[in-house]
């Protein structure tokens, strides 16, 4: 409760206003007036009896000058009872990974902590603690991010999101009252990935709700947003016009011992065969010791250890050292490259000395190497569109002449030249992005003795397409091989016959109906093939092969219809079987004619698109959502292609060991609609998703969907570990900008922060005397003064 004289309260500020300055103004002229009449006085003398006459005038005068001025003002006593409401004060804790680093006290977030403590002990102010990261700040409560995000109203929205809001009483001695418990350490949420208090100055300087009256930035300096080329500019753009000062607390002032590669970059795209240059950044801090740093990337295998592709020393001057490496990569696709150094003795923190890149490899053109064992329509079809299309540049081998032929000359007299097997198998075959075996037999042109390298050609991201006719399958040699075991199809099928030479029109199975790789054949030609002259026989699909098309009354020896077209994997690479030799009718025939002949390109578009992983044929897209950080919970996201509804099942396997350490399922609509899968926690290193989508029809039988794979890397510090030094300088300018101050964890309970305001929540008006008193008291004093005037001789 507090008490305090106030004029009346029918006069308007103005009338009280103009009667203060009157009466000001008599003071001064009553003034004058005695000091005029003592100038009289002591020209004609009276001593001691003028001065008593002197003071007497002006004791008069002040009490009827202040008499009248009361009786105009007519004072009241005001008693009020009310609260200090303390500004509201928003606190942004850094919550991305480098707060997990040392720091003054323990690591940083152990230094924040202390710093909320000591903010805590403030009773003059209403704390809102927010963690920043990615994207607009959540507040730092004990749920995750992901869950304040999802319960708790943006900042705006809703005043409760403060935290350590409280009233102190006022009134009394001690008009504090009780100081509001200490503020908890901030929650130990998920760590963010960046760190952009761009981003959470914008969002809070335009939420709806109260503004803040200063905000406190608890950091250590390595911020995305602002950077450190304009950081002044940039706070006072986020704030948006909002005139607050920003204080700063640096939760580390000196970096740990470390060696560490702090960025890799690429200078162009990535493009299979072509050079691509690696320029990476290496940094050493803390006093660490460096001179040449050996540096090494190497490219992630499905199975086995991974491929050194190039390897260097980075000379570090002034703690910083760069290297260039210089790495070719052969294939296409989702590449898993990492990069690491060979530390110096002393290093601290060993998690940023491996860096893991993901690169999306191009293809300037898919190269072909085209093998058929002789000139049949179906060869001289695929040989054409081959040809005819642009981004393929295709090398063919047709064999004309077999070595059992009787030609009746010299080989030096013939124009054919001998099949070069050597050295197309030998020393050109990583040159490819696929191989097509046409109808070919293995054994008669020494292809037997590479059928190994091709099936690890294959193992390491290559595309091969094994096509039927009479030399190809079983009867081309291929069973039992090392090829054998990469095609999608079983070629173990005992004493059956090797082809079967009867006319069919094969069935499209309903994974073949769904998957996109026979979209465009099925939206020219509806369900209904054209009849085939005759199909080589193969036995089951392998485990983890698709069948799109099945032989009508042929069966395998599980009793399951022949598979006529299937897709597989095996390990980084894809394969096609089809064991028909009459594509070439869906080009020129009768039955091609209804669709002008379209319907061939674009059943080789797709077949050849597919084995090239090409989006367009692919049934789903999967990625890590934010990316992934060892031992924090990654979130994949699935986004199926509309149409492609049923069960998504996704496996992520080890990279190098190949192990499975996941399997996730998922319903997936036919809308095409995102689905968010929690996949866990995961180990430093390279893993691989593949998705299949099952049918919804064949969803509770043994039936084989349409697959897809990501690749995708999880590093254990990531972009926040790279570069472990604190920017104190980068807070200094925050703060020096918006007029705030910047200090350590120990004195943030002394930042210069605004004041209380006292809010009134009950008010009594009292008069001190009623209106005549005053006019009276007043008639009193202006009389007395005359009177005392008239004795001293004043008129």
């Amino acid at each position: 409760m507090t008490r305090s004289l106030a004029p009346s309260g029918d006069l308007s500020s103005p009338v009280v206003a103009v009667a203060c300055i009157v009466a000001a103004l008599s003071f001064g002229l009553l003034l004058l007036e005695l000091i005029r009449a003592r100038g009289r006085g002591a020209t004609a003398g009276g001593g001691a009896a003028s001065a008593r006459a002197a003071l007497g005038t002006a004791l008069t005068g002040a009490l009827a000058v202040l008499g009248l001025l009361a009786a105009i003002l007519r004072p009241v006593a005001v008693t009020s009872r009310g609260s200090l409401v303390g500004p509201k004060v928003v606190v942004l804790i850094d919550g991305s990974r480098s707060m997990d680093l040392p720091g003054l006290a323990g690591t940083r977030r152990d230094s924040a902590a202390q710093a909320l403590a000591e903010l805590g002990k403030r009773a003059d102010v209403r704390l809102s603690r927010y963690l920043f990261g990615e994207g607009a700040p959540v507040p730092a409560d004990a749920r995750t991010p992901d869950e304040a995000a999802a319960t708790t109203p943006p900042p705006g929205a809703s005043a409760a999101a403060s935290a350590g809001a409280a009233a102190a009483p006022a009134g009394g001695a001690d008009a504090g009252a009780a100081a509001p418990a200490a503020a908890p350490p901030p929650a130990r949420a998920r760590a963010q990935r960046r760190s952009d208090l761009s981003a959470a100055l914008e969002a809070l300087a335009r939420a709806a709700d109260e503004r803040p009256s200063a905000f406190v930035v608890v950091s250590d300096g390595r911020l995305d947003r602002p950077g450190p080329d304009d950081t002044a500019a940039a706070t006072r753009a986020a704030l948006e016009g909002l005139d607050v000062p920003v204080h700063t607390v640096a939760v580390a002032t000196e970096s740990a011992r470390d060696a560490g590669v702090r960025a890799v970059r690429t200078s162009g795209a990535a493009v299979a065969h072509q050079p691509l240059s690696l320029r990476i950044d290496i940094g050493c801090s803390g006093g660490l010791a460096c001179d040449a740093v050996p540096v090494v990337a190497r490219e992630l295998r499905e199975q086995g250890a991974p491929t050194t592709l190039a390897t260097g020393t980075a000379h570090v001057e002034g703690g910083v050292g760069t290297v260039e490496l210089g790495v070719t990569l052969d294939r296409a696709g989702t590449r898993i490259l990492e990069v690491a150094i060979d530390a110096p003795d002393g290093d601290e923190l060993p998690e940023n000395d491996v860096r893991y890149i993901t690169l999306d490899v191009a293809r300037d053109r898919i190269r072909v190497l085209h093998v058929a064992g002789r000139p049949t329509y179906d060869v001289r079809a695929l040989r054409m569109w081959l040809k005819a299309d642009a981004s393929v540049d295709v090398v063919a081998f047709f064999i004309l002449r077999t070595p059992g032929d009787e030609v009746n000359a010299a080989s030096d007299e013939l124009a054919l030249i001998p099949f070069p097997v050597d050295e197309l198998f030998s020393v050109h075959l990583s040159s490819f992005d696929a191989v097509v075996l046409q109808d070919f037999d293995a054994a008669p042109y020494g292809l037997t003795k590479h059928l190994p390298a091709l099936a690890q050609y294959v193992d390491k991201g290559g595309g091969l397409i094994m096509v039927g006719g009479p030399n190809a399958f079983v009867q081309g040699n291929y069973a039992r091989t090392r090829l054998a075991r990469v095609l999608p199809v079983d070629l173990d099928i005992g004493r059956a016959p090797k082809v079967d030479l009867g006319a069919f029109v094969p069935r499209i199975t309903a994974a073949g109906r769904a998957a996109p790789v026979l979209a465009p054949l099925l939206a020219l030609i509806g369900d209904e093939m054209p009849e085939m002259p005759g199909t080589n026989v193969v036995g089951d699909p392998l485990p983890g092969a698709t069948v799109l098309m099945t032989h009508p009354t042929r069966t395998t020896a599980s009793g399951a219809p022949m598979p006529v077209l299937s897709l597989g994997e095996h390990e980084s690479g894809r394969t096609i079987a089809l064991t028909i030799d009459g594509s070439h009718r869906l080009l020129f025939s009768a039955f091609a004619s209804s669709s002008a002949g379209r319907a061939h390109g674009a059943f080789w578009d797709a077949l050849l698109g597919w084995l090239m992983r090409d989006p367009r044929f692919e049934p789903a897209s999967i990625e890590a959502r934010g990316g992934c950080l060892a031992g924090e919970e990654t979130t994949l996201v699935l986004r199926p292609l509309a149409g492609q509804g049923g069960e998504a099942r996704v496996t992520i396997a080890r990279l190098g060991s190949g192990t499975v350490v996941r399997t996730l399922t998922a319903r997936v609509g036919d809308g095409g609609e995102p689905v968010e899968l929690a996949a866990g926690r995961f180990e430093p290193g390279g893993y691989a998703a593949t998705v299949e989508i099952v049918p919804a029809a064949g969803a509770a039988g043994d039936v084989k969907g349409a697959t897809t794979r990501r690749d995708f890397a999880c590093e254990r510090g990531g972009d926040e570990w790279a570069d472990p030094r604190p920017d104190v300088a980068r807070l200094e300018e925050i703060a020096r900008a918006t007029g705030g101050a910047s200090v350590l964890p120990a004195a943030a309970g002394s930042l210069p922060l605004p004041a209380a305001t006292q809010v009134a929540a009950e008010r009594h008006v009292a008069p001190l005397l009623p209106p005549w008193a005053w006019t009276l008291a007043a008639a009193v004093a202006l009389g007395a003064h005359w009177i005392v005037r008239r004795r001293s001789g004043l008129a």
